[in-house]
């Protein structure tokens, strides 16, 4: 009996592994036929890139290529989000999402399709803007998946949902999406959710671990208020500028004196904005800082840290209690912890489209945060894996090893370069994890 149950064992093994197999030789020559048009939306999307919530161009592709697929297409949602639903009989409701907005950065990789948009930003600033963190690849690997799935309905079963979000970089975008009742506008609640996020390492290699894999955030805006004056007394003014310069000084203490050390923590000053002109003493200054942090302790201690500084510099200038700063509270994102039987369940599947030997399943947490898995962390069931895929030239990342170097170039930099040989290959390994994931 035992025997039998064994041989019954082995044979269901075998016939999951055989379709597997099948399956991700379907979706690698489906992928590859459909480079060229997937490499054009590519470009064209990195050519026209969008801040958060402004995403109208990208969103408008997005439900076009949706709606003609055949999928059920929800927009408007948080503004700018797409959502497509494809309901293919019982089975797990699987939801993947893609974000959808740039950044404010020039864009200096000299391609023939690079960004020479500007924009202006929610307090009007006009900037330039580029696809600096890759999530024009993001899309375009959605669009890729979502062409495959429709062709191979017959190989599963359960309902697919397709998110594009906005405004991953305010980190805003997925609680905006939940916020304008998503789940009761029509978008199914999902069983598990989906992601993937270009990182500057070799096409081909592919990051995915359990457990804690991004930090939380908080973003703020701290006001420094003064009494503005002449640059030639500055013994009849207060000035907010000097104020500044010495929080952003002592805001490192709190990572330095006051967070033990074994405990990872960043506060970062991103943007100091005071005054206009040479000789005159603004009336206020303006820190925008971003922290880092992967438990509640941690961080009400850089927010009260932040508070306790502000205030003592306020007192030591003499302000009344109506000039003391301010803090404007932005975008939080929690923790980003991976699912680790879904981490199993999606790299076992991988083995059968990428060597298995690229596929790395050990890396430490990075402290760069996501709002991804918002979309579902106050659901019953919070179920989700996101993964980092290689998007490096192979050549340019070797010669930069060779160099030293960590990577050839970093997210959020003028010179980010998701090679074009990433676009199918994303493809290929999306669309076969979220098969996996239909398999009971």
């Amino acid at each position: 009996m035992i025997n039998r149950i064994s041989l019954l064992l082995t044979l269901s093994i075998l016939a999951i592994t055989t379709l597997q197999a099948q399956n991700a030789k379907q979706v690698r020559q489906m992928a590859y036929a459909d480079s060229l048009r997937l490499v054009e939306i590519f470009k064209d999307i990195h050519r026209n890139p969008e801040l958060g919530f402004m995403e109208t161009r990208t969103s408008g592709i997005v439900a076009k290529e949706l709606k003609a697929l055949g999928y059920e297409t929800i927009t408007g949602i948080g503004k700018t989000g797409v959502v497509g639903i494809l309901k293919n009989g019982d089975g797990p409701v699987v939801m993947y999402r893609a974000d959808m907005d740039c950044n404010p950065v020039k864009e200096i990789t000299g391609l023939s399709y690079a960004s020479t948009k500007t924009m202006k930003k929610e307090d009007g600033v006009e900037v330039p803007v580029m696809h600096a963190c890759g999530h024009d690849a993001h899309i375009t690997w959605m669009l890729g998946i979502a062409k495959i799935m429709v062709t191979l309905k017959n190989e599963w079963k359960g309902t697919l949902v397709l998110v594009a979000q906005p405004a991953e970089e305010l980190l805003l975008g997925a609680q905006a999406m939940v916020n304008d009742s998503m789940y009761e506008r029509g978008v199914p609640v999902p069983d598990y959710l989906f992601g993937m996020h270009t990182f500057p390492i070799p096409v081909g290699y592919v990051y995915n671990a359990g457990g804690d894999r991004l930090a939380g955030s908080d973003q703020l805006d701290v006001t420094f208020y003064g009494i503005g004056g002449h640059g030639a007394h500055p013994e009849n003014a207060i000035d907010p500028i000097i104020m500044g310069c010495n929080a952003v000084i002592q805001y490192q203490t709190i990572i330095s004196r006051n967070i033990a050390a074994q405990d990872a923590a960043v506060l970062t000053v991103g943007a100091f904005q005071a005054g206009s002109v040479n000789n005159v003493i603004p009336p206020s200054a303006i820190l925008k800082l971003n922290l880092r942090w992967f438990n509640e302790r941690t961080r009400n201690i850089l927010l009260d840290g932040i508070k306790r500084i502000n205030e003592g510099i306020a007192i030591a200038n003499n302000l009344p209690k109506d000039l003391y700063p301010t803090i404007r509270m932005k975008g939080m994102v929690y923790p980003l912890s991976n699912n680790t039987d879904m981490v199993n369940k999606i790299n076992a599947a991988l083995t059968a489209v990428i060597d298995p030997e690229k596929l790395i399943k050990d890396t430490p947490p990075e402290m760069v945060s996501e709002d991804f898995h918002h979309l579902v962390i106050h659901n019953k069931k919070a179920i989700y894996d996101y993964m980092w895929i290689g998007i490096a030239n192979i050549e340019v990342a070797a010669k930069a090893k060779a160099e030293g170097k960590k990577y050839p170039f970093f997210n959020h930099n003028g010179n980010y370069l998701v090679d074009l040989s990433a676009i199918p290959l994303g493809t290929v390994i999306g669309a076969n994890a979220l098969l996996e994931m239909f398999r009971k």
